[in-house]
């Protein structure tokens, strides 16, 4: 396996979700990221790994988990909506797998590449600046 292969991976893909004037690899606090940059996704790779063992003596299923995030500024007297759910949904179609595939492997590099888990909203109803954390979750077989 190497980790740095599917994370270039991973952050070309989302690279190419219409809709954001800023992607990093490396995540900026909101107040640092000024309203010319916004949308803004970050790939965060710092929540962590898991490694389980399906069969005694089989090779290990490592499981990966990056957070997508985005910050995104909310018009003065708009609903969130509009803004934030066309940058979800571009995202959730940059990491669907491709037409002849069942799963989005990066490339082969992995089992499978997915979101997986809730996706956390700030809707910036009040100062106007939107924050999403869309949960990925990566399956890599043996190592």
């Amino acid at each position: 396996m190497n980790r740095e292969a599917i994370m270039e991976a991973l952050f070309a893909l989302v690279s190419a979700a219409t809709g954001f004037v800023t992607v990093s690899r490396r995540a900026r606090w909101a107040k640092d990221v000024t309203p010319d940059e916004q949308p803004a996704l970050f790939q965060e790779e710092g929540t962590g790994e898991t490694v389980k063992y399906q069969v005694e003596g089989g090779p290990p299923l490592y499981f990966i988990y990056v957070d997508l995030g985005f910050y995104a500024r909310i018009p003065e007297d708009e609903p969130p909506g509009p803004v934030i759910n066309p940058l979800i949904d571009a995202v959730c179609a940059a990491l669907a797998p491709g037409p002849a595939q069942e799963r989005q492997t990066l490339g082969g590099l992995v089992y499978h590449c997915r979101i997986d888990g809730r996706i956390l909203k700030a809707l910036g109803e009040v100062d106007g600046q939107a924050a999403v954390l869309i949960p990925v979750e990566i399956v890599v077989l043996g190592g």
